[in-house]
């Protein structure tokens, strides 16, 4: 699953830096996360970078985009292809 920023951020700017995907941007409000680009740093990093920076825990998993650990390699493969 892609994860999701919940209304309790308060616009730090720690997260965006850190996703090496590029999931994470400043929306209207909050910093919102691209669930077509999160694959919770799966080929990255063994958790999400996101998650260990976020001063007030607002980073969680959203449950409106179920992956599988194998649909979240595939997206990381993806993702890597499309750089080249």
């Amino acid at each position: 699953m892609s994860l999701l920023i919940t209304d309790e951020c308060i616009n730090c700017d720690v997260c965006e830096p850190e996703c090496p995907n590029d999931a994470i941007y400043q929306g209207e409000e909050i910093y919102e996360i691209n669930p077509n680009r999160c694959t919770q740093c799966v080929g990255h990093y063994d958790e999400p970078q996101c998650q260990q920076v976020c001063p007030v825990d607002c980073i969680l998993i959203d449950e409106v985009h179920p992956e599988t650990e194998a649909e979240l390699e595939a997206k990381y493969e993806k993702l890597m292809a499309e750089k080249e």
